[in-house]
């Protein structure tokens, strides 16, 4: 079952706290971020994007990720484990890419440009090898939260669903992590992520900010040479936290 297995309330205003419980035992999350984003998980806002998202599986769209895999970021690195967060736009629109993890594919899928570009700059960064897929589990596993700005998209149009209410919603979660957890490194690349800072703490957490990796801004320049992978550990390291070991398993 998932958030959108669950049934509405004639008046989103007036939902019990028997509504309320009913809701957040329906999403598929650890605890910790289900107490978080209770209040987001439960609003209006949410009432909405649940109601465009079934008005499109109804009228037969191929919405991505897979309804099962939307909370999937959420589901690898609970709050308590989060030691950074790799902010994106929207998932990648194209069938079967998106996995619910930021510039993340499974590994049967052949890597987009963007993600191609962050493991060449991981690479002169650290010195990783480059992995013959591009699954970023193993980063998420390790307390990287892979997060989108929108967490679906119609397949084959790229942003559609920029304005469903996601970007609400993400806003929460980026202010449960300042709020509720120390020493975070926040990575933002691109405008729409950057946008995303104004909720950040740079007084308790490091933000590193750059172009988003796609061809189109990173080889403009503003990307390639940043070396985020040694400044996230580094900080890490300075805060008596286990780094990021970046290199993933082939």
């Amino acid at each position: 079952m998932s958030l959108f297995d669950t049934v509405d309330t004639p008046d989103s205003f007036q939902k019990t706290v028997a509504e309320k419980e009913a809701i957040l035992a329906r999403v598929q999350m650890p605890e910790d971020w289900k107490q978080a984003l209770s209040g987001a998980l439960t609003s209006t806002n949410m009432d909405k994007i649940r109601d465009f998202l079934r008005q499109a599986y109804q009228a037969g769209k191929s919405i991505y990720p897979p309804a099962s895999q939307m909370f999937h970021a959420f589901n690898l690195t609970p709050l308590s484990h989060v030691k950074v967060v790799i902010l994106g736009q929207d998932p990648y629109h194209g069938a079967g890419q998106a996995m619910g993890l930021s510039f993340s594919v499974p590994k049967t899928i052949p890597k987009p440009p963007s993600l191609t570009n962050i493991l060449k700059e991981m690479a002169a960064d650290i010195g990783t090898t480059a992995p013959r897929h591009g699954d970023l589990t193993y980063w998420a596993q390790q307390g990287v939260l892979l997060l989108n700005s929108s967490l679906t998209v119609e397949e084959g149009s790229a942003g559609s669903h920029q304005k469903v209410g996601w970007e609400s919603f993400t806003d929460a979660v980026i202010d449960a992590v300042n709020q509720q957890t120390e020493h975070t490194v926040f990575i933002l690349w691109g405008s729409k992520a950057k946008q995303k800072g104004k909720f950040i703490d740079t007084q308790k957490h490091l933000v590193l900010s750059a172009v988003h990796p796609s061809p189109l801004g990173a080889n403009r320049g503003g990307f390639f040479g940043t070396k985020p992978f040694s400044k996230t550990n580094d900080y890490l390291r300075q805060h008596g936290k286990v780094p990021i070991d970046w290199q993933l398993p082939q």
